[in-house]
Order: structure tokens, then C-alpha cells, then sequence
């Protein structure tokens, strides 16, 4: 599903990440950690193809992505959906409404009825609040509203940039629970997080590796968490 080999990535002449290789195989969970600031959005942001490595092979969905061109990318991004740390969302919009933009811009919207969007927002706990502004929404809900936008076109991968960050531990294990629930239906997750103790959890309850960016580079971190 994503493969780098040699991988690397640098900004304004500083390497960023180097000697990245790494397999991610379908319905595979990935935790990714690393210090602020050592490079992990960076490395989920060239998984989603917002960037482009520097050098080195990158390949999506067995594509090499040097051989993509817009169109390309545009059909490779439907595949995966997002979920940022700062979860931005259309003011003058509702929850709802949020929600169905992606389809919406992919001239898609009637892959999905009233029925199956409330049972999306039911499925994170939202269908009560289907009509409220996103300035109504606690932190928590903004999260799943945000992981319900990003899994409403059905993506093979789920990429989530630290989800857990700012809500309390309980709004935490439930993000943690509906994510891993969404990778024993067979989706490809890959999630940041500083959170060791989130980590152990979903160990206990899902087959999880464990990544770790230091140093510019990525390693697969042991067992002992």
C-alpha cells in the first residue's frame, strides 16, 4: 500500500528525514511517535502526497508516485482519507454539511442518502448533532466529526496526525476504539501520537507496529512500550 525505499525529504537545504524504508501493507495498523518537531507530519504529509520526496522511491497504492500526474494524484487521495490535529471546518456550515464536503467536491454526492449519513455520524456518536455549527462542538466531537468526514468516501487508508492531542484520556480511547474498529473492517491505519499509554491500550486489542521518527530517520520501535 505505501512503500519507501531510501526515502528522504529536505526543505530550504536541511534534511528533514533520510534512509526512510519502510513497508505499510494493507489492513495494517501503524502507530507513528517521535519528539515534537522530528519530522512526523512531515512523513504523513508524503503519504497523503501533499509533498514530494526528495529522493528516493516512493510508491502508493504500488504506484510510483514520480510517474503520477495530477489526475493521478487526485484518484490516489480518494483512497485516503485524513484527519488532522486541527481539524478545520466550514464555519457557516453544519456538522452535517461538513461532513459531505469531500463527496460534495468529488461530484459524488449521490453515493450516500440522508439514511447512510446518519448512520455514519451514529457510528461516532454524532447523529444528535447532525444540524449543530461547528462552533457548538466540544473538541471531542470536532475529532469524530473530523474522522467522520474523513472515512465518508470509504478510503482503503485512514491517516490521522495526532487525533488524540486535545481531548481528555476517555474522549481518547474512544477516537483509539472507533480507529480500530475501522482497521478490523480491513482498512490500512496509520496514526500519530505522543501517547505511549494510548499505544499499550490498543495493543492489547489490535496486532499494532510501532514506528518511531528520531534522529531524521525511521525506525521500527520494540517491543517494550
Amino acid at each position: 500500500m505505501i512503500e519507501l525505499k531510501n526515502a528522504a525529504f529536505s526543505y530550504g537545504g536541511r534534511d528533514i528525514l533520510m534512509d526512510m524504508n519502510l513497508r505499510l501493507s494493507p489492513g495494517s495498523f501503524h502507530f507513528l511517535t517521535g519528539p515534537s518537531g522530528s519530522g512526523k507530519t512531515t512523513f504523513m504529509r508524503l503519504c497523503y502526497q501533499a509533498l514530494q520526496p526528495s529522493s528516493g522511491l516512493l510508491r502508493i497504492f504500488e504506484r510510483d508516485v514520480r510517474a503520477m500526474d495530477r489526475d493521478d494524484v487526485a484518484r490516489m487521495r480518494r483512497r485516503i482519507g485524513v484527519v488532522h490535529q486541527d481539524c478545520q471546518f466550514l464555519n457557516h456550515l453544519n456538522l452535517a454539511q461538513n461532513v459531505l464536503l469531500p463527496l460534495q467536491v468529488s461530484e459524488r454526492e449521490d453515493e450516500i442518502d440522508e439514511e447512510q449519513l446518519l448512520d455514519l455520524l451514529g457510528w461516532v456518536g454524532l447523529a444528535d448533532h447532525k444540524d449543530a455549527m461547528p462552533a457548538e462542538l466540544s473538541g471531542g466531537e470536532r475529532q469524530r466529526a473530523a474522522l467522520a468526514r474523513a472515512i465518508i468516501m470509504s478510503p482503503d487508508l485512514i491517516i490521522a496526525d495526532e487525533p488524540t492531542g486535545n481531548v481528555d484520556w476517555e474522549m481518547a480511547q474512544r477516537l483509539l476504539s472507533l480507529l480500530i474498529e475501522l482497521n478490523k473492517m480491513g482498512k490500512t491505519i496509520l496514526l500519530a501520537t505522543h501517547d505511549l499509554n494510548l499505544i499499550r491500550t490498543a495493543k492489547a486489542e489490535v496486532s499494532a507496529r510501532v514506528l518511531r521518527i528520531q534522529d531524521q530517520r525511521l525506525h521500527l520501535a520494540g517491543a517494550d512500550l
